[in-house]
């Protein structure tokens, strides 16, 4: 747009003009104002300014976030004419220069979208300005104006610009002027701007600018102080080289010894040691001073002394105690999992009623890939908390977590002390990850040495073998993280508060999938979302095909798998996107992993449910009668000693019961029994196959097959009482998993049913047996 020529005062404008809104600050007439505008937006309004016949723009005010989105409800109703004198795209962004001439009211706004134009009523400027409280107006925001120059170099540029144009007598364009000066809010401006009589708008002026001085002249002060701050410790900075240099040209400069001993008293400033420590830190500083630095004794006295003041001693970080920060963390973090969230929320709001979270222990109990590890640094993050996080797996030796005593060879303190000195504060996150895998050895049991770190009574004096020293960790927030209980000596695992997290469905990892795990390994990729599309149909056949475990580990794998291919592809040319549809996952991924689950249907086979480390499954067990020979009972499937006992118990309670469940006794009498729970590869062990080995018996001798598909566990004893078993959750997930919508469950398990979350038991229609009667009837028409 070329430049425009300078509007004459006396020129006149047009009644409806176009309006272009702003969000920075009211501006005044006088006033030549840089704007920077989103092209795209509005360089339609400002090429109808450049063609209108008298080509001028109205700025107003707009109470919006940003210009785009502002809408006619948010324009203030007084604004400035002015002449646009030039514009310049750069980069998507107009630069616009306007020149503000008078100020207008708005009648009629006439468009409700950009381009806006609106009626207008101009409002002219007084022109009494010969009354003697208007100059005595304008002589003290004159004075005012003067006292700021110095404070602040800024303003005098202004004033020689404002000079240029009008003179110190104009007090109509002098308030303008003054009031365009100050860092005054939005608002207070906007009444100056909408302030037409000359005497009220010079006292608003006066009142901004006095408190303007104020505020300049706290500035000044406190930047004054700064600089002498500066120039002081400039001035014993240099001082101090000087000083090093004449004592080394004296042979007087600091050793090492010295030197290091300054370095631990400087470290010491900043910490609060209680006092046996700081009176061990004395000794030892002393012990220092004398030894040789060649000696042994001085590098393990010098390591430990690092040690202890490497520590922080007294140094904690200021929690957040907002229960929405952390729920919004949560929720940004991990989709699903709202009752494992929600006790967490529980137990951070406790902390936060009392405003203090002291330290706490909590077991996160899981499948691999449940999100149990990510979890941890999701609470850390809401608590403003330092996380640090290492895994106990395989540790056998206790000295990994209470240190080694300073008498041996490269000693080092324990785990938990290296992590206090990383993190740097005293009430940080630390995680311990799989701590049902810790080991014992000769050289101790690591789980007893966990006992004193996990104990909220014990923990406030945690002796660490290398220091020697009392340390306190009951400020810290221990995360622990374990795949199954069996495995934890039951003295720690009452130390903690047990979460237990459940496997996920289909649909929440297909869910996972599209908002988390597919987008982060386009980015680890380096692409783009446009490059590569994967839709939702082929997402959810790689979860049923090849990918049915609990958690999204696998399925990572084969989505990384498959963005790996895909940026083969992109490299030999191929066209974008990279379109990856349902029937290339062979090509992509191989043959499923998991076929669909044979229905098998027939006398004796009957689906039970299982629990596993890596979460719940089905299987089904199958039950034949080879031969008429001679009664016997045969098992395979490498079952473990209990589930054999269990299979013996169901043999020997159907053979005797077995008129009184429709089925002939001598079936059994003369009759040998094989009994099989695939796979036969994989071991299984524990009680809670026995109803379901009682029924494929029953539906054995009886010669019928179930009247529909269900699923069930429970273990049963000799008089048919069924007892409750573990992994209820996990076992109806994998019910879910696998389609199976009718259960049996034993009666005592009925509160663990309850406590599955309400959207994985949506559907499922569940009996609850508590003696195998209960279950007979069930199992057939």
């Amino acid at each position: 747009m070329p430049d425009q020529s300078l509007v004459r005062a006396n020129d006149t404008f047009p009644p409806v003009i176009h309006l272009l809104p702003v969000t920075v600050r009211p501006f005044f007439p006088g006033q030549a104002v840089p704007l920077l505008m989103h092209a795209k937006h509005w360089t339609p309004t400002l090429k109808a300014v450049d063609q209108a016949a008298q080509p001028y723009i109205g700025i107003v005010f707009a109470d919006a976030e940003t210009a785009e989105d502002a809408r006619p409800e948010d324009f203030k109703r007084v604004g400035t004419v002015g002449r646009v004198h030039r514009v310049q795209e750069t980069d998507g962004r107009l630069h616009v220069l306007v020149e503000c001439m008078q100020r207008f009211r708005i009648g009629k706004i006439l468009t409700d979208q950009a381009p806006f134009t609106a009626q207008v009523r101009y409002l002219a400027e007084p022109e009494d300005t010969d009354d003697k409280d208007v100059k005595a107006y304008g002589m003290a925001i004159i004075n005012t104006i003067k006292e700021l120059l110095p404070l602040n170099p800024l303003y005098v540029e202004e004033l020689k610009t404002f000079l240029e144009r009008f003179g110190p007598d104009d007090p109509s364009h002098l308030a303008d002027f003054a009031a365009s000066l100050t860092t005054s809010n939005n608002q207070q401006l906007q009444d100056v701007l909408e302030a037409v009589e000359i005497l009220p708008r010079m006292e608003k002026v006066l009142t901004l600018l006095n408190d303007e001085l104020e505020l300049a002249k706290a500035q000044h002060k406190i930047r004054k102080t700064v600089e002498e701050r500066m120039e002081k410790q400039q001035r014993e900075f240099m001082l101090r080289e000087q000083m090093k240099v004449i004592q080394k040209e004296l042979g007087i400069a600091k050793d090492d010894r010295t030197a290091e001993i300054d370095k631990f008293r400087g470290r010491l400033e900043d910490l609060s040691l209680p006092d046996p420590a700081q009176k061990r830190v004395d000794e030892e500083m002393d012990k220092l001073s004398i030894l040789e630095t060649g000696s042994p004794e001085y590098a393990l006295t010098r390591n430990y002394i690092d040690w202890i003041t490497l520590l922080p001693w007294g140094l904690r970080s200021q929690d957040i105690l907002d229960i929405e920060h952390a729920r919004k963390q949560l929720d940004r973090d991990h989709y699903g999992l709202d009752d494992v969230k929600a006790r967490i929320l529980e137990f951070l709001a406790v902390g936060i009623m009392k405003k203090q979270i002291s330290g706490s222990i909590v077991l996160l109990v899981g499948p691999p890939g449940v999100g149990k590890t990510s979890i941890g640094k999701s609470v850390a993050d809401a608590l403003g908390r330092e996380f640090y996080r290492f895994s106990v797996g395989g540790i056998r030796d206790e000295a990994e977590i209470k240190g080694h005593r300073r008498t041996y060879v490269g000693a080092m303190p324990g785990k938990f002390i290296q992590s206090m000195k990383e993190v740097g504060t005293e009430n940080p996150v630390i995680m311990l990850d799989e701590i049902d895998k810790v080991g014992a050895s000769y050289h101790g049991d690591p789980a007893s040495a966990l006992l004193e770190v996990l104990d909220p009574e014990q923990n406030t004096d945690f002796l660490d073998h290398y220091l020697d020293l009392r340390f306190d960790l009951s400020k810290v927030l221990f995360l622990c993280t374990a795949n199954q209980l069996d495995t934890i000596p039951r003295p720690l695992l009452d130390r903690m508060e047990t979460i237990q997290l459940s496997g996920y469905i289909a649909e929440e990892k297909y869910q996972i999938a599209r908002r988390y795990l597919l987008p982060r390994q386009l980015e680890r990729a380096g692409l783009k979302r446009s490059q590569m599309k994967i839709a939702a149909p082929v997402v959810r056949a790689i979860i049923d095909g090849y990918a049915r475990d609990s958690g999204v580990r696998l399925l990572e794998k084969q989505l990384a798998k498959i963005v790996r291919k895909g940026v083969v592809k992109l490299l030999d040319g191929a066209d974008e996107p990279v379109v990856v549809e349902k029937d290339d996952l062979e090509k992509y991924l191989g043959t499923p992993v998991f076929k669909d689950e044979r229905n098998i249907r027939g006398p004796g086979v009957v689906t039970g449910l299982a629990w596993t480390a890596m979460g719940g499954a089905t299987l089904n067990i199958e039950a034949v009668r080879t031969h008429g020979f001679g009664r016997g009972l045969k098992l395979t499937g490498q079952l473990g000693e209990v589930m054999r006992e269990s299979a013996e118990i169901a043999y020997g309670f159907i053979l005797a019961q077995a008129k009184k469940f429709d089925a002939d006794p001598m079936f059994f009498e003369k009759g040998y029994i094989h009994l099989h729970v695939p796979a036969g590869a994989t071991p299984k062990d524990g009680p809670s196959a026995g109803v379901t080995m009682a029924s494929a018996l029953l539906s054995l001798a009886r010669g019928e097959k179930l009247a529909r598909r269900l699923a069930m566990t429970g273990e049963l004893t000799l008089t048919g009482e069924v007892f409750p078993v573990g992994g209820i959750r996990e076992k109806v997930i994998a019910a879910r998993r696998s389609g199976i919508k009718e259960l049996i469950l034993p009666a005592d398990n009925e509160g663990d049913y309850k406590e599955v979350p309400e959207y994985i038991r949506k559907g499922m229609k569940v009996h609850f047996a508590r003696h195998f009667r209960d279950v007979a009837p069930l199992l057939f028409d």
